[in-house]
């Protein structure tokens, strides 16, 4: 069975947006020189402080026990475009980490950065201990230092790894993988091949100025009453400078073509470690999603020329049957200028002729994942008695320093947690009253289900999930147990929303942690 590991680059902030597209705010860029804001990749490499390393193509590695160390390197991303990034081994995106269910995993990390860092492990319910959360969980991993995670690998399906210090940074300059639970009883594929998506800036430099008035980096904490009468109805972001998409850390010619033959069953694990959203259009075949966040979906259906709409933080696994010999396109659909970078070509082996035309602006329906499936009760519903219920209203305010973003008016540290004890049943309610931000909604620890939208009571398969894109003016309902003792974040998966307020903890009382924050320590910063 071959497998392709995806690589991503990030350099940006990215919102989370419509079709391909949305808007954002991005923190500063380090270390770029404003006067050379036009020069070429090759200025950039020369006015780094050291000459740094191509960056490798990323690897599979299997078994228990892993070794990844974080570095600096230089992204080729297209023929003309090479950007300074942080690597896991060198690579963008990291190793893809494949395991088996029932594992004991053991990670040795090391930290070569000039900056601290730590590894969170998304989507998956690790021990509160090694969720990698500086200030939260952990002291982030200073330069030089090293650190052991080790959980037990109890849920199959795909996830990722990334930083969470100063993770709307970090995560963008690069640092986030793959990792992959294969199940005990695993339905065999011929070819399983990972995408990983994100965005980049051609010119940080440029963006960085362009996004100076909205820099999250050093805002203060506020709160958006402060601020009622201004007219929240212009608020958004622009992320144009967002100018390159990429497939596994290349873009358009660059991606690596997907080989398949005539018959085989195809497998593509598609995650989105950007912060836009992207609609992604599977050419000449009908695919069937199987899975969403690693959770399987029950009796997917196959659809064709439907748009699959892939939030940050988010992972869909979909399968095909190679059944149409040719050459065809795995593209994203939307208008904004890096768009055109977003697409990789699937070409069946022995087959030469170019069968297949782009078709990016075309308006094609979006699946309608609250629909999706066969329809049955999961393991919650509405009207059943809760233990816990939370309302979270998530909003977009100007704060004293700039643009803040909001729960319940208020922005972390100051935001209410939600407080649950063990075996708890906890309902939250994500109303985005935002006039134009998109909110990725990520719970660390746990699986939530999706019990309605919008009022309606889902209709398709049992949605199981950890991160919900919430558009403006939606409101989703969800539920989960309260099964996995610790301090969790919630938070938006827009690294830059996080970092400017839109955080909230899940607390459980009767836990005690054995890591205990300095108050003095200013290195922590795990937004």
């Amino acid at each position: 069975m071959k497998k392709l590991l995806v690589g991503t680059i990030l350099a940006g902030v990215v919102a989370i947006g419509a079709a391909c597209s949305n808007s954002t705010s991005h923190s500063s860029m380090q270390g770029h020189d404003m006067s050379n804001m036009n020069m070429k990749e090759e200025n950039t490499a020369k006015d780094s402080s050291k000459q740094l390393p191509l960056a490798t193509n990323t690897k599979v590695l299997s078994g228990k026990e892993f070794y990844l160390t974080a570095k600096e390197a230089l992204l080729q991303i297209n023929d003309k475009v090479k950007l300074p990034v942080y690597t896991y081994n060198g690579s963008v995106p990291g190793p893809q980490i494949r395991v088996k269910q029932g594992d004991r995993v053991i990670i040795h990390f090391k930290n070569e950065l000039p900056e601290s860092t730590t590894i969170h492990w998304h989507g998956y319910p690790v021990p509160n201990s090694q969720d990698g959360v500086p200030g939260v969980t952990m002291n982030a991993i200073k330069p030089g230092e090293t650190f052991t995670y080790e959980f037990t690998a109890t849920v199959p399906g795909t996830y990722w790894y990334h930083s969470h210090q100063e993770s709307a940074k970090q995560v963008d300059k690069g640092l986030y993988g793959t990792l992959i639970v294969e199940p005990k009883n695993e339905e065999k594929v011929d070819r399983d091949y990972t995408l990983v998506l994100d965005e980049w800036m051609s010119n940080p430099d440029e963006g960085n100025m362009h996004m100076s008035s909205m820099d999250h980096s050093n805002m203060g904490h506020g709160n958006s009453s402060d601020n009622q009468h201004m007219d929240m109805s212009n608020m958004g972001h622009d992320m144009s400078m967002y100018d390159i998409f990429t497939i596994n850390g290349k873009s358009g010619p660059a991606v690596e073509t997907l080989k398949v033959k005539k018959g085989e069953k195809v497998r593509l694990r598609l995650v989105n470690a950007g912060y836009m959203s992207h609609k992604l259009h599977l050419h000449g075949h009908e695919f069937k999603i199987v899975a969403t966040d690693g959770q399987p979906l029950k009796d997917p259906q196959p659809i064709k020329d439907e748009l699959l709409n892939i939030a940050p933080g988010e992972r869909y696994d979909i399968e095909f049957t190679a059944d149409n010999p040719g050459e065809w396109l795995l593209e994203c659909h939307g208008d904004m200028k890096g768009t055109d970078g977003m697409k990789v070509k699937i070409q069946y082996e022995d087959q030469t002729n170019n069968t297949d035309k782009e078709n990016a602006k075309k308006d094609l329906p979006i699946v309608d994942m609250t629909k999706y499936g066969k329809h049955e009760l999961g393991q919650f519903t509405l009207d059943q008695k809760y233990d816990v219920e939370y309302t979270m209203d998530l909003g977009t305010a100007m704060g004293k320093d700039g643009m803040i973003f909001t729960i319940n008016g208020k922005t972390y540290p100051e935001t209410a947690p939600v407080n649950v004890k063990k075996g708890d049943l906890v309902k939250v309610k994500l109303v985005n009253n935002s006039p134009k931000d998109l909110h990725p909604m990520h719970l660390h620890g746990h699986f939530f289900q999706v019990l309605s939208k919008n009022g309606k009571p889902i209709a398709g398969s049992p949605l199981i999930k950890d991160t919900l894109n919430v558009k403006p003016g939606e409101e989703y309902v969800v539920a989960f147990k309260a099964d996995n003792p610790g301090n969790w974040m919630f938070h938006c998966h827009d690294l830059h929303h996080a970092s400017a307020g839109m955080v909230t903890e899940v607390k459980y009382k009767d836990y005690k942690s054995n890591y205990t924050p300095d108050p003095n320590d200013t290195t922590n910063k795990g937004e």
